[in-house]
């Protein structure tokens, strides 16, 4: 009976910030390193203000049976929590959490500039080249452009940066693998690097993701003909910073590895960070002859196939929304 109450005690003890002004908050962040034990959590406690003595703290925990339960990470606790309450939510592992967003068409320079920026990660990685991160995710490609999949990262507050490069190039990995052996057979593709290349196109050509399918199926096209892929956004990524937003006739003139007016094939690398869908659009392009689009101005894209239907599509769009033809 007495043991009973003790526990009981215990369970509610109440748990009293000491910092100036914390009472005063409905609710506190603290932050539980890894690999520690209850000692060294209730030492962690009383470091960040919270009034926790060690022999009562580990008694609850034992009683409660979670001593060996508690997990590590940053948690936000109620103002007017027990002792017993926030045991338990150490032992559920219900801590603060943070995201960030990979979001598709976006480059390498970007993605770089949002993890080194993000004040909740730490920034191993900044500074880095490109050679030492891909080394340091035991990578082997030409560059890290196109490698890590868009999509939204969760992690736990003051995790180093180069977990979230890790999550989001295996899960890259992981999409290329499952779609490669997919592709159509009347691809011209022969890795599936070219793949990621590819779809990093159509990803920046996209307006309107219903023509997602068949921009990809113009790039094939003219990849099975030998034709070149006469395509702005490579042009674009070849000038880099430089890009003013004007794209000139000079610089479709101007030869660069990526200047796809006047060399044959996929430029050497992707040149954004393509999506699922446009990853799935360069492997099962849509049925269609067209070699050639013109955007009309609205998002969406005329698609003919021949030059002369495609040449009376840039005039009636690009007179009239002054749109860019390929």
């Amino acid at each position: 009976m007495m043991i009973g109450l003790v526990y009981g005690a215990l369970f509610f003890w109440p748990v009293v910030p000491s910092k100036p002004n914390v009472g005063d908050l409905p609710a506190y962040k603290i932050k539980i390193k890894p690999q520690s034990g209850l000692a060294s959590i209730s030492q962690q406690l009383q470091e960040q203000g919270i009034s926790t003595p060690s022999i009562p703290f580990q008694i609850a925990a034992r009683a409660l049976f979670v001593a060996s339960k508690l997990k590590p990470g940053t948690y936000l606790l109620p103002n007017n929590a027990s002792l017993g309450a926030i045991l338990l939510q150490f032992s559920r592992g219900d801590r603060v959490k943070e995201s960030i967003a990979i979001i598709p068409g976006m480059t390498i320079w970007q993605l770089r500039n949002l993890i080194d920026s993000h004040p909740a990660l730490i920034h191993q990685t900044k500074g880095m080249s490109a050679n030492e991160l891909m080394q340091t995710l035991n990578l082997n490609y030409p560059g890290l452009e196109g490698i890590f999949l868009p999509d939204t990262y969760i992690f736990d507050p003051d995790e180093p940066d180069i977990s979230i490069y890790r999550q989001a190039s295996q899960a890259m990995q992981k999409q290329l693998s499952q779609t490669w052996p997919q592709k159509e057979s009347r691809s011209p593709l022969k890795t599936p690097y070219e793949l990621l290349i590819l779809a990093s196109i159509v990803e920046k050509e996209t307006g309107r993701s219903s023509d997602r399918g068949l921009i990809a199926a113009v790039f094939t096209n003219r990849l099975n003909k030998g034709m070149m892929l006469q395509t702005d956004p490579t042009v674009i990524y070849g000038i880099g910073s430089k890009f003013d937003g004007d794209l000139r006739k000079a610089d479709l003139r101007r030869d660069s590895a990526y200047n796809t007016y006047m060399r044959k094939g996929l430029p050497p690398t992707p040149i954004a960070m393509p999506s699922k869908d446009s990853i799935q659009a360069a492997a099962h392009p849509a049925l269609s002859n067209a070699l050639f689009f013109v955007a009309k101005g609205d998002g969406s894209s005329h698609f003919s196939q021949s030059l002369n239907e495609h040449e009376a599509a840039v005039d009636k769009y690009q007179r009239k929304s002054k749109a860019t033809s390929h």
